[in-house]
């Protein structure tokens, strides 16, 4: 950014504080030198303004305000302000300096960019521009010229809200100061001129179009050419520039782009997040694809264009040049017409004179140059502000605007502001307010989490926590209550909070297990479950009617679900066979094939080993069960 051409305050001491090191560069409003700051011992970049500024007392009133206004605000992607002041007639401000490039040479150095590189250098701009309109700050003048590239450190933004001080009077073509600023004006600039987040939202849109293209997204023969493209004409799309642009980036471009400032994300933080969401969703193949080299060459090798300087205003001679008549000769006539024609000529010339000066206050008392005061409309109704406006010969363009203190209806503000002189018959825009903007939480009961964030975003809300609930009629995935509830009024980006269905909370199985059926069964319905009775079954240790076993036995099932019994039939009851007089052998395997379990008793130890009784010793008894037999 250095240039070897000089300045005359090289090697001056500025305000008794800056020592000038060397000349930097020269802008529209002001030439940049390097400096040291004595007093700290660091290098600063002071912005001296340029002569006609410093000599415009408006613009000066301006220029420290808006340079107090930039001075509050601090981000690592922000050039801070360190001072501002006034030195021998020599307007300054000092501001950190950044060695590197800007974003305006290393397009005019490289041309087109990748999609990557393009990316990496809008996203600190965005997150610049986010944090300062989150504060109440409005660049006005975005481009690539005041995004500074440093060679160590974030990329920053410069010259933070100075556009506002430069007046329509001190703008002028010289240099291309015009083409570079107009050429990133939003049509509302253009059109009314005002200035929102939206408009440095619209410029950023275009140096992302100038960063994956290498070209000014408008072009046009003269500041007005280029301006009325921004209001009436369309613009490029970046995939028509350079061949295989994913259709993501246009889409990107043309959400900051659009025409109606109520189309583009309402501020940088807005833009910022969207470009997060398109960056995420490309490929790296996409991401890091050159541009063709022979479009990369095309533009890096094209030569800046200055625009010719307007020549100065020509007096136009006052001889009769080219008549055909020496200028030093004059007709011989008698004395007495010359006297007369004298006379004549100096009647003229009074009349003329009056004529004029009565033209000349008429022009700016009452005709077309007289001028007014712009009133004080901000809290007036607008039936009052057409009122007021129509008294002072002003005409109304109207805007409207949510505002949370300004009620609906009444006048937030005006531009040009209170105390503006104007010239009768001049436009004012007042902006009305639309009073608080808020949005009704919709329905959302029954949706799907992604039905709910498309229906939460056409309202401009947002889901903030969700959370799970056990529910038995709302299926699994669908939002069972949202808070605040449906038909609240939030603000824009407020949150909303939902529950969402986990379905059927699970029971516990109870254990019936030895339970009458009918108990097993009460137990089981209580749980909100279902029973099914299995085939009855025969059980020695379960009494008749009990339950035997269940299926489960045990863990949790959805409600509805089924639990399956087995019921005891009792005890398999068998008849004792007779075996008195058999064997102790042959009676124990005559019992133990009827299904007895078989017990022996002896007498005297059993020497004849002969069974004279059992126990049961006749009829029936339950098959499993044990018979005792007396051996002797």
């Amino acid at each position: 950014m250095t240039t070897a051409s000089t300045h005359p305050l090289v090697g001056e001491l500025v305000d008794g504080r800056y020592r000038v090191l060397r000349h930097l560069a020269d802008g529209g409003m002001a030439t940049v030198l390097l400096a040291t700051d004595t007093r700290l011992d660091r290098e600063v970049a002071l912005k001296v303004m340029r002569p006609d500024l410093a000599a415009d007392d408006t613009f000066v009133s301006r220029f420290r305000r808006e340079a107090r206004s930039a001075a509050r605000l601090s981000h690592p992607n922000v050039v801070p302000v360190f001072d501002q002041g006034e030195d021998g007639g020599q307007v300054f401000l000092a501001m950190e300096y950044i060695e590197g490039r800007t974003a305006r040479a290393v397009i005019d150095a490289e041309g087109a960019l990748t999609p990557r590189a393009a990316l990496d250098i809008l996203e600190p701009v965005l997150t610049g521009l986010a944090a300062a309109h989150e504060a109440g700050y409005i660049h006005r003048d975005v481009k690539p010229e005041n995004v500074l590239i440093a060679d160590r450190g974030p990329i920053k933004v410069a010259d933070f809200g100075l556009a506002r001080a430069v007046t329509s009077q001190t703008t002028t073509a010289e240099d291309g100061v015009l083409f570079g600023t107009v050429a990133y004006l939003s049509p509302e600039q253009v059109e009314r001129g005002i200035a929102d987040a939206r408009s440095d939202v619209y410029a950023a849109g275009l140096i992302l179009f100038e960063l994956l293209t290498g070209q000014r997204a408008v072009e046009g023969e003269s500041p007005i050419h280029v301006a009325f493209q921004h209001v009436h004409g369309s613009l490029p799309v970046p995939s028509e520039v350079v061949d295989g642009l994913p259709p993501e980036l246009d889409d990107l471009v043309a959400l900051a782009t659009h025409r109606d400032p109520d189309e583009r994300p309402r501020d940088a933080g807005g833009y910022l997040a969207e470009l997060q969401r398109v960056r995420a969703d490309l490929t790296p193949d996409q991401l890091d694809r050159r541009p063709p080299a022979e479009r990369r060459a095309a533009v890096a090798g094209t030569a800046t264009i200055a625009h010719a300087r307007p020549r100065p205003t020509t007096a136009i001679a006052t001889t009769a040049a080219g008549s055909g008549r020496d200028d030093t000769t004059t007709e011989q006539v008698p004395p007495s017409r010359r006297r007369r024609r004298g006379r004549g000529v100096l009647v003229a010339l009074l009349l003329a004179g009056l004529i004029a000066a009565g033209g000349g206050w008429w022009w700016t008392q009452e005709g077309p140059g007289s001028t007014v005061l712009v009133p004080e409309l901000a809290g007036q109704s607008q039936e009052d502000v057409e009122s007021i406006l129509t008294q002072h010969e002003l005409t109304l363009t109207e805007q409207r605007a949510f505002d949370e203190k300004v009620p609906e209806g009444d006048a937030i503000t005006s531009n040009p502001p209170i105390g503006t002189q104007l010239s009768k018959g001049s436009d004012v825009t007042v902006v009305f307010s639309k009073g608080p903007e808020r949005y009704e939480v919709p329905d959302l009961d029954g949706r799907t989490t992604s039905q709910a964030t498309a229906d939460l975003k056409a309202k401009h809300l947002t889901i903030g926590t969700t959370s799970q609930a056990w529910d038995a009629e709302v299926p699994t995935g669908q939002v069972v209550s949202s808070s605040p509830a449906a038909g609240t009024s939030l603000k824009r980006d407020a949150t909303v909070n939902l529950v969402i269905s986990k379905g059927p909370e699970p029971v516990a199985v109870p254990s019936v297990t030895g339970k009458s059926a009918a108990d097993a069964t009460t137990a089981i319905e209580d749980a909100d479950l279902e029973v099914t009775e299995a085939d009855e079954v025969y059980s020695t240790s379960v009494a008749k009617g009990a339950v035997v076993s269940q299926s489960p036995t045990s863990g949790t099932l959805l409600p509805g679900e089924t639990v399956t019994i087995t019921v005891s039939k009792g005890p398999e009851m068998v008849a004792v066979p007779d075996v008195n007089g058999l064997s102790r052998a042959a009676a124990t395997k005559k019992l133990q094939d009827a299904g007895f379990k078989v017990s022996v008793q002896t007498f005297l130890g059993g020497p004849l080993d002969e069974v004279r009784a059992s126990r049961p010793g006749s009829g029936s008894a339950p098959k499993g069960s044990t018979v005792t037999i007396l051996v002797v």
